[in-house]
């Protein structure tokens, strides 16, 4: 986004009515920062009141340009508090919505939604809103059939590719005695497959490719190893793609992550060392590179290189990512035969996650860690 997206002049009108901020929330100044405002993936944007400091829209995921206008127009009149009806129940449910109260949020953008014609200019981003909600409230159900509501309305526009892949990932939650479940993942892979076909409607290319891997996900899970090949084979193309287009470093890296899973879906990691290497002599600075090499070097069972690129991931990485970069060092001399460096690397990822401010701390990570150090013993 802040290599393509933001680089549009559209966007730099918008400069005298908002005060631009990016935060780096892995920085441990910044995790008051990130326990004010909830954030569970990245991008996430907020359009913040001056005067209350509350936030009182939020969008998570990439966007076009055309989409963050949007949001900016809905954010200043959510900002200005004046609204009245239609207008003021919008600006409620957003800031549920950006508060992460995603029921309630979720119960006030259905309400709306029950309210208002398909053909309101904000429709499309309220669907999004809700079909999100009712997947981070873990309502996997509701999720599905709103993503399956709003498909025929959106599927020609630039909401298409998360409507579609947040539908499967729902579907795919559903429990396993659910009668409709074979249905709804069918009719979603459907959908999923239009995102990807279709090449005129302007999505963003990181939406585009997340559809990508929810499809290899449903592949996966029905144990279809031939179709996770041809989907990876697709990914892998398209964003090969999209990185020869890019006209910096910083945007062709923005695919980085991407093509490594195609990579590894594919099980071709070697594919991935090229373009890797390349980042980190681009991006000196930047601890990814070098971590995603990590993981491509332990898939190739290479494991001193691997060691070696994650030695100089962890002198850049800092916050809760080098938890991250310690699971795959860990791994990595498991994977090399050497246990007791395993687990005390482990041990180590631990003690960061235990030590990190609340807003950083994840109880979930520690969960995590604390399982697996438990299944080394």
């Amino acid at each position: 986004m802040r290599a393509t997206v933001f680089t549009d002049p559209a966007l730099g009108r918008q400069a005298g009515q908002f005060v631009w901020l990016a935060m780096d929330t892995e920085k441990p100044q910044n995790a008051r920062f990130r326990k004010t405002f909830s954030i569970e993936n990245y991008p996430t944007f907020f359009i913040v009141d001056p005067v209350t400091e509350a936030p009182v829209l939020r969008w998570a995921g990439g966007a076009t340009v055309d989409q963050i206008l949007k949001m900016l127009k809905d954010g200043a009149r959510n900002v200005a508090s004046r609204s009245e009806g239609l207008e003021k129940a919008l600006a409620e449910a957003d800031r549920w919505f950006a508060a992460g109260q995603y029921t309630e949020a979720a119960a006030a953008y259905r309400d709306l939604l029950a309210k208002v014609p398909k053909s309101w200019a904000s429709w499309g981003r309220v669907s999004e809103s809700l079909v999100y909600a009712y997947g981070r409230a873990g309502d996997s159900a509701a999720c599905a059939k709103a993503a399956s509501q709003a498909w025929p309305q959106l599927k020609k526009t630039a909401s298409a590719a998360n409507v579609a892949a947040s539908g499967l990932d729902c579907a795919l939650e559903l429990k396993p005695d659910n009668t409709g479940k074979a249905a709804l993942v069918a009719e979603f892979e459907r959908y999923a497959a239009d995102v990807i076909a279709d090449s005129k409607t302007a999505i963003a290319p990181d939406d585009r490719s997340a559809v990508y891997g929810s499809l290899i996900e449903s592949r996966d899970r029905a144990g279809d190893e031939a179709g996770v090949k041809k989907i990876a084979g697709e990914w892998a193309a398209f964003l090969e793609k999209a990185a020869a287009d890019a006209k910096t470093p910083d945007a062709r890296a923005v695919y980085d992550s991407h093509r490594l899973s195609a990579y590894l879906a594919l099980g071709t990691p070697e594919k991935a060392i090229p373009m890797l290497e390349a980042s980190e002599r681009d991006l000196p600075d930047d601890y990814n590179p070098p971590a995603r090499l990590a993981s491509a070097y332990k898939a190739l069972g290479k494991h001193e290189e691997a060691l070696a690129a994650s030695d100089r991931a962890l002198q850049k990485v800092y916050g809760p990512r080098k938890i991250v970069v310690l699971r795959v060092r860990s791994d990595i001399y498991a994977a090399k035969g050497d246990p007791a460096a395993a687990k005390k690397t482990l041990e180590e990822a631990l003690a960061l996650a235990e030590g990190l401010p609340q807003g950083q701390r994840s109880e979930r990570m520690i969960e995590s860690l604390k399982k697996k150090l438990a299944s080394m013993s």
